[in-house]
């Protein structure tokens, strides 16, 4: 297929055609191949040879394991974000706990819903908890962390609790202070030239495989064997090119058993192009529709475990209707290591092309900045500013999609509980409108998306549509203020709707088209009603 694309598009050609002396100069780790000065780019290439250098590291993460199987934990809960969750969610969901195994589940959902939901379910005393953040300061981590100690405490008395905890995370952090301040039982110090979503392949990714019972070294060398034939660099140059003119929504299509590799590559792409009035869009989890769904700004990939078929006709009528479509294929689950180094190589050279710095995230902290500011408020009079709200309708949602221009795409960002409930009414919801405005939509719940596409949703050039669902907690939890001490001045209610108002200001700031809605106690219950009427 690459043969066609370079044959169809001259530009495409002109890019493969250049990417020898692109790969030489990304190896030598030259930052001008970006932009001219070296900030965020120097110190932002340790993932070029992490894998291989990982292979050092395995006796150490081999005997975490064995202790923590020798200790009785059944289950391992990851507290963290964006790059420090999403590549232990993929292996979490392709692999599963091995034999002997504890399973391991992420929260990256301030919804007070989903942090009870855990509290609930989850034996403390046979849980291992890890706090997973490159900057230790993490506002969410920090405060899953602060919640889920008081209640171990509270099973296993103070003497035990630091032992049901671990950390990953840079050296010098705060985090690390706090780790050792609390007896954590273990604390892996991350190489700090490694973004957070560049780190599958460091302790971020690996520490959480290994004790899943993920045979690492098989990871490792399927990953190291990528860098070595710079597996990627021919995506990025396609993805670039093809970017720069207009085929943006970069659309994806996979083997049901690695459909949680999408999200990982999601906040990949999304983070590290959408700067400077630029970005690729990626589309995860759309189903795939005939040719007609589609404008003229899509590049599908399909990425498949050798021996699915199941969507050849459909990718066969894309093709015949002439539109780009990328096939990669996994001989097996283990394939994924090779993965994560193609796409993080990929994204590199796409960047190049696009003329942005792909390891820096310019447009990130304004959201949260304005988050502080709401929960400064609240916890200086009691209360958060009301924000602006419109009354859940078909109607009100129709005028705002009356704004849409081809070439758009809409990004339905939703601060409610996920459930399976929540994912199916927001998934009719986001087919309905592809359906009837033929533009690409994306589906992100709040505030995970901020440490993903948040970036782009804001530094890209204004062509989004932003559908902001926002809800009253049936249920609420105190997050403490210490670790280990009773007082509280928030809830993670009162985060999750201060992240919610605070990024609603930061894309109006940016001018940015975005309406919120309230649901009230029923948000799956209003958001079937809406989809029905419209």
């Amino acid at each position: 297929m690459i043969q066609t694309l370079i044959s169809r598009h001259p530009a495409v050609a002109t890019a493969i055609g250049e990417l020898e002396t692109v790969l030489a100069r990304i190896w030598a780790r030259d930052h001008t191949l970006w932009k001219p000065q070296p900030t965020e780019i120097v110190n932002r290439l340790g993932w070029l040879d992490i894998a291989e250098r990982m292979q050092g590291e395995l006796p150490a993460i081999q005997a975490l394991v064995e202790a923590v199987r020798a200790a009785g934990y059944t289950n391992v809960l990851l507290l963290g974000m964006g790059g420090s969750s999403l590549a232990p969610e993929v292996f979490s969901k392709t692999f599963g706990p091995q034999p002997g195994a504890p399973t391991l589940a992420v929260l990256d959902s301030t919804d007070p819903g989903a942090v009870l939901a855990f509290a609930d379910r989850l034996l403390l005393d046979k849980t291992l908890f890890i706090v997973s953040t490159k900057s230790g300061g993490t506002v969410e981590t920090l405060s899953f962390f602060k919640f889920f100690y008081n209640r171990v405490v509270e099973a296993v008395g103070t003497e035990h609790a630091g032992a049901h905890f671990m950390a990953i995370t840079d050296p010098g952090s705060s985090l690390a202070t706090l780790a050792a301040d609390y007896h954590f039982r273990a604390t892996f110090l991350n190489d700090p030239n490694i973004g957070g979503r560049y780190s599958a392949l460091s302790f971020f990714g690996l520490v959480p495989a290994a004790l899943l019972g993920i045979d690492l070294p098989t990871l490792l060398d399927r990953a190291t064997a990528a860098a070595r034939h710079n597996m990627g660099g021919d995506l990025g140059a396609i993805i670039g090119t093809l970017a720069r003119e207009g085929r943006d929504k970069l659309t994806f299509f996979t083997s049901p058993q690695i459909a949680s590799f999408g999200d990982w590559v999601e906040q990949l792409v999304a983070e590290s192009t959408g700067k400077e009035g630029k970005g690729i869009l990626p589309v995860v989890g759309e189903p795939i529709a005939p040719p007609t769904a589609y404008d003229d700004d899509r590049l599908f990939v399909h990425l498949s475990i050798a021996g699915d078929t199941s969507l050849d006709a459909e990718l066969a009528a894309l093709e015949a209707a002439g539109y780009p479509v990328l096939r990669l294929s996994l001989n097996d689950l283990y394939d994924l290591g090779a993965q994560f180094f193609t796409w993080e190589l990929a994204t590199a050279v796409a960047g190049h092309f696009l003329q942005v710095n792909p390891f820096d995230q310019p447009n990130v902290e304004s959201a949260k900045v304005l988050a502080r500011k709401m929960v400064k408020t609240y916890v200086e009079t009691g209360m958060l500013p009301p924000g602006e709200a419109v009354p859940p309708s078909a109607d009100a949602l129709r005028r705002f999609m009356a704004q849409a221009h081809p070439g758009d795409y809409v990004a339905l960002q939703a601060y409610i509980q996920p459930t399976p409930e929540a994912d199916a009414a927001l998934n009719a919801l986001r087919l309905g409108l592809r359906d009837r405005y033929k533009l690409a939509t994306t589906v992100g719940y709040g505030p995970r998306f901020l440490h993903s596409t948040g970036q782009l949703h804001k530094g890209d050039r204004g062509n989004g549509l932003f559908i902001q669902f926002t809800a009253d907690a049936w249920r609420d939890a105190a997050i403490p203020d210490v670790a280990g001490q009773s007082g509280s001045a928030i809830s993670f209610g009162v985060l999750e709707m201060a992240q919610a108002l605070g990024d609603y200001q930061a894309l109006r700031d940016a001018g940015r088209r975005v309406i919120r809605f309230h649901l009230g106690q029923d948000a799956v219950g209003e958001l079937r009603r809406v989809i029905a009427e419209l």
